[in-house]
């Protein structure tokens, strides 16, 4: 291990670093991933786009485990991993960084420009108009709609909500949008089953063109969402480092992978490095 961080802090020296980071990034601030070890995929399955919009059964339930789940959501705190990789960036030695979470916690960490290739869930967007406000403002307006919808503590998932029998979320009411007097509101993230704006894509692209080194951080890379930045990188001869908790599926494509939880190797990489 310490072979492989040594290595690392000699690469990360020379800067031009892009670091693409997924929900592994977040789990030691009490978001799980959705395939590690304790994963939600185990015991939940992500709302989809197709479900979302063809269904108004789908958005009540959707919005009654998100609404729970928000609260969760706002007291998570950024872990150590987000504040070394803000460090990283205020020294120069990052320039680029490319998020699939949609938690905001590498911002509140301290970081800027970040590339939030899922959207974030700190905002809502009408899908009538295209209105986009606030899911702080959303919150104020499903907590009048909703004065005696309880709040329990249980589990996070990786997008926001939570798990809720079917029997708490029937009298749950749903919101429209204000600015066109009632359109369908969505988080505004990037559902499964829905594409990543192409000129969000073309931004990573061209971050990554640009670097010296990919650094992934907490992904698995299943889905080629995030992977295709690693096929890029691979393309063009730019190293690819991976640390995760497990395999992934970059791992043939990368110059070397640290299996190590981020909250503690990354800050061990920012005392190597001073």
């Amino acid at each position: 291990m310490s072979e492989g961080r040594d290595r690392l802090a000699g690469l990360l020296a020379e800067g031009d670093v892009v670091v693409l980071s997924g929900a592994g990034m977040s789990t030691e601030s009490g978001i799980p991933d959705y395939r590690g070890p304790r994963g939600s995929l185990s015991r939940h399955t992500p709302m989809t786009y197709q479900t979302f919009v063809g269904s108004e059964a789908a958005r009540r339930r959707y919005w009654a485990r998100s609404h729970v789940g928000w609260r969760t959501m706002t007291q998570a705190v950024p872990n150590s991993g987000h504040h070394a990789v803000a460090h990283l960036q205020h020294q120069g030695l990052v320039t680029g960084i490319v998020t699939q979470n949609v938690d905001g916690l590498h911002q509140a960490g301290g970081a800027r420009e970040v590339v939030e290739l899922h959207g974030s869930l700190h905002h809502v967007v009408c899908l009538g108009c295209g209105d986009s406000t606030p899911r702080e403002e959303l919150n104020h307006r499903l907590r009048q709609a909703n004065p005696s919808f309880g709040f329990r503590t249980t589990t996070i998932n990786p997008d926001g909500d939570v798990d809720l029998d079917d029997a708490e979320v029937g009298g749950f009411r749903v919101v429209g949008c204000l600015a066109c007097g009632g359109g369908t509101l969505k988080p505004d993230v990037v559902f499964f089953g829905e594409t990543v704006p192409a000129d969000r894509v073309h931004t990573c692209y061209a971050l990554v063109a640009k670097a010296r080194l990919l650094l992934v951080l907490g992904s698995s890379l299943t889905v080629l969402s995030g992977r295709r930045f690693v096929l890029h990188a691979a393309r063009l001869g730019i190293p690819v480092v991976i640390i995760n908790q497990g395999e992934t599926r970059g791992d043939p494509y990368a110059t070397f992978t640290l299996d190590a939880p981020l909250g503690t190797i990354l800050p061990e990489l920012i005392r190597s490095l001073a």
